[in-house]
């Protein structure tokens, strides 16, 4: 099995009404849904065919007293999450939830760095639960993007606890991508100070990215930023759902589904 040490496993919307969300993510990316509910916790996986993609569940009570909105969350792959997360305490992070276990399939936390972007952290206790990572398949993330407040100081927590590689930057060096294990998964910038805080923003996969744009607003979501030309002829546009959570989309204009773009 590849080694899942900072590789994005798994990623999770927490929302304010989880029937509207599902609704609508059905609408623009096609997803079904299956129930997979624990005592005490609605839960609903996505999924294309029997294939389970990410999943969404309620905004927890303490999140929503801490002022925070619905949201996408990506778990990130560690040989220790109990480690992990102290070491993100030491560096000026917060741990938001502390190490538990989910029944003997896996271990996470959730944790912000020390500039608040949330991620959480993951560990398969059964190996053979861990599903496959395929960033270059429509309806999957494609794109993992940090808007950082200050991206070097950023950039120096990241690489430590993952081990992430930096690769190609743009031609103002303003835009830094990343890599593990020779796979490049994304890019980090110093936010723009017209974006309030900082955050992850994670990018599905589509074909046409206008008729996917167009999905979004005909199912009660918005287009914030977009269509933003990329490398290869390739096409984003950042959104939010009905409910407030941030996304991308990528793909080409009036062409069908593309490989993963490795440049912004």
């Amino acid at each position: 099995m590849t080694d899942l040490h900072g590789r994005f496993v798994w990623y999770e919307l927490t929302t304010t009404d989880m029937p509207a969300a599902a609704a609508f993510y059905a609408a623009v990316m096609g997803w079904d849904t299956r129930d997979a509910s624990m005592p005490g916790l609605p839960y609903t996986v996505f999924t294309t065919g029997d294939t389970a993609v990410c999943g969404t569940m309620p905004l927890p009570q303490a999140a929503r007293q801490r002022g925070e909105r619905p949201m996408w969350l990506g778990y990130i792959g560690v040989d220790d999450v109990d480690a992990a997360a102290e070491r993100i305490q030491r560096l000026g992070g917060t741990v938001h939830v502390p190490p538990q276990d989910v029944m003997d399939v896996s271990r996470f936390a959730i944790v912000s760095d020390p500039q608040m972007a949330t991620f959480a952290l993951f560990k398969w206790q059964r190996p053979d639960r861990a599903q496959p990572i395929d960033m270059d398949t429509r309806s999957r993330v494609g794109w993992h993007e940090l808007l950082a407040g200050d991206r070097e100081q950023a950039w120096s927590l990241y690489s430590e606890l993952f081990g992430w590689r930096k690769t190609k930057t743009d031609a103002k060096g303003m835009y830094q991508q990343f890599a593990t294990g020779g796979q490049t998964l994304g890019g980090m910038m110093t936010k723009p100070a017209t974006v309030p805080v900082a955050h992850w923003l994670y990018y599905f996969n589509v074909g046409d990215v206008e008729a996917a744009a167009k999905r979004v607003q005909d199912a009660g979501g918005e287009v914030l930023k977009g269509p933003t030309e990329m490398l290869d002829g390739h096409w984003s546009v950042e959104c939010a759902d009905p409910l407030g959570a941030l996304f991308a989309l990528i793909g080409r204009r009036g062409v069908g589904y593309f490989p993963r773009v490795e440049a912004r």
